[in-house]
């Protein structure tokens, strides 16, 4: 496959990888992450079960996370097979237009955990501000128009990333670095002048990956303003005890996402698997550990999946 040249995109199989320098030991490599993923989509799933059919969770904050939780089983499903497939079967193949699938699903789904991120700080801010005008604030009809909002948002700033890549032709090796489509390493291999598809791209993500981060920063400045006002010191750690699950949601999501662009611009000595396991990590991490981070902090949630268990017998 490394001997074709110029070769027009429709007809390309590009060749994914495993964990670099560690191919003896996938097997081994596999259980960790089939335990992770069976932890998000179990996780993400009880959660999403819970929110919807118990009443008690009919709320703007539990609408927002039944959104995140079903953002996570996306992000996760998008990686799924094609990574255990190559650590159970070396099933590394991957046609150009399934290739170009799987990276917008990933775009997608990644903008769409920024984008709800976004609007979990925009409803504790109105929480936290404006108790009184919460439930008019976020009626059933808004939330609604925010989730198709994100959808929408999603689509089509990643369209023309993804479908700028048909243009291209590619020459010599079809091997990407990752165990799935990554929008730089289809670009690499690309003999095509790419400087547009840069462009795309990265004005695709600061527009919104890069905007959210900035308007959850400056939510949160609000906030803190918002609780400093607050006379009594007991009301100020409840009102701000109500924030700690999104804080955490937002840190293992951005912290991960900034690592990875880090590591891939400034350590590019670094051996090959530090790289393609922090990328790996960066798309597992958010959704093993929301639903964790969820439970364990949110009572009301916890109290809903124990009722949900006994239900169903567990």
């Amino acid at each position: 496959m490394s001997t074709l040249q110029n070769t027009s995109s429709s007809s390309i199989i590009f060749l994914l990888t495993g964990v670099p320098e560690l191919e003896a030991y996938h097997t081994w490599i596999s259980i960790p992450f089939c335990f992770l993923y069976t932890t998000a989509l179990s996780g993400n799933s009880l959660i999403l079960f819970a929110i919807i059919t118990q009443p008690s969770l009919h709320e703007p904050m539990y609408y927002f996370l039944s959104m995140l939780s079903t953002t996570d089983l996306g992000l996760s499903v998008s990686t799924l097979a094609t990574m255990l497939g190559i650590f159970w079967f070396n099933a590394r193949e991957i046609s150009f237009n399934a290739c170009l699938s799987q990276m917008f699903f990933i775009k997608f789904f990644t903008v769409m955990e920024s984008s709800v991120l976004l609007a979990m700080a925009f409803d504790r801010y109105v929480a936290i501000s404006n108790p009184l005008r919460y439930a008019s604030v976020l009626t059933d009809f808004r939330i609604a128009q925010i989730g198709v909002a994100t959808v929408i948002r999603g689509t089509v700033m990643l369209t023309p990333m993804v479908a700028l890549l048909k243009r291209l032709t590619f020459c010599s090796s079809h091997v990407l670095r990752h165990s799935y489509c990554f929008h730089p390493d289809v670009m690499k291999l690309s003999c095509t002048d790419t400087r547009v598809n840069s462009v795309v791209g990265l004005t695709a993500m600061i527009s919104t990956v890069g905007v959210d981060s900035v308007l959850i920063l400056l939510s949160y400045v609000l906030i803190i303003r918002t609780v400093l006002s607050i006379a009594s010191p007991e009301e100020r750690k409840k009102a701000f005890s109500t924030c700690i699950s999104h804080i955490g949601a937002v840190a293992l999501f951005y912290i991960p996402l900034i690592s990875l662009s880090f590591v891939h611009r400034f350590a590019k000595r670094a051996p090959p698997y530090v790289h393609t396991m922090i990328a790996n990590t960066y798309l597992l991490i958010p959704p093993v550990m929301n639903p964790i981070i969820y439970s364990v902090r949110t009572k009301q949630i916890r109290k809903a999946l124990i009722k949900v268990l006994h239900s169903k017998g567990i």
